[in-house]
């Protein structure tokens, strides 16, 4: 499956009207079962939903009990509809939808955050880099202007890239590619495209990623909650320069 539509539409040009095939971002609801039982759903891009399911599942702690990623089905219809075999208790308690127009979902009470320590260092020179290869690989955001990036890097390349409309699935989806492929998450950076809200931020100092950067900015939550778990938080990485919230020391100037 795509992740857009080919659409005929009329661009208005002053007082003239030209019909072209435009490229439209899909938009599916995603249903999770466990065992049968509607659990979550969202609005998502329709690619990588294992992994957007994983990182979900995952990062939330929902599932108290043994479960296999490799006996998750997934339906694809007018919605898109997984299901998880798993044994023991599943908790929702306290779920919300976190902030923008395409929420994600996440869980705040239930949040413990280790400060993180990792002596992982990287150059601005090589972020600015970094953002460059990030923004030339976001093939559907090029395509459509209509969806979120994020990518995890270790500071050499861009090892996984992944869009969607939520910037928070986004994100997920990075987590559960890296969780499924058994990648350390020590001496990473994760890369995104849209505002370092406060569970953005939460989601990456769960799983002890020591930078996060983004194109725009952090919310003053997010700042707090890196200063707390010793993230290094960035943001505005464009033009050359950028800002630098929380933890400065692992940004070498160059």
């Amino acid at each position: 499956m795509d992740g857009y539509i080919r659409k005929n539409i009329y661009r208005a040009e002053k007082s003239n009207l030209r019909l072209f095939e435009d490229f439209v971002a899909l938009e599916k609801r995603l249903r999770i079962l466990v065992n049968g039982k509607e659990i979550l759903s969202l609005y998502c891009t329709p690619l990588l939903i294992r992994e957007l399911v994983i990182g979900i599942i995952m990062s939330e702690d929902i599932i108290k009990g043994s479960w296999c990623s490799e006996r998750m089905s997934i339906l694809y219809g007018e919605e898109i509809i997984v299901d998880i075999s798993a044994e023991g208790e599943v908790s929702t308690e306290g779920a919300v939808i976190t902030s923008g127009c395409i929420g994600g979902i996440t869980f705040p009470k239930r949040l413990k955050l280790e400060r993180i320590e990792d002596p992982f260092c990287i150059s601005s020179e090589t972020i600015l880099s970094l953002f460059k290869s990030f923004q030339r690989a976001s093939e559907l955001f090029n395509l459509t202007g209509c969806v979120h990036s994020a990518a995890i890097s270790d500071g050499n390349r861009l090892l996984f890239l992944a869009e969607d409309i939520g910037r928070h699935n986004a994100v997920d989806k990075v987590i559960g590619y890296m969780i499924l492929e058994n990648i350390s998450f020590q001496g990473k950076i994760m890369l995104a495209s849209g505002r370092l809200s406060s569970e953005i931020v939460s989601k990456c100092a769960r799983w002890g990623i020591p930078i996060v950067a983004s194109r725009t900015s952090p919310t003053s939550l997010a700042v707090e909650i890196a200063e707390k778990t010793n993230v290094t938080l960035v943001g505005f990485v464009r033009a050359g320069r950028m800002n630098i919230y929380a933890n400065s020391e692992r940004i070498i100037l160059s």
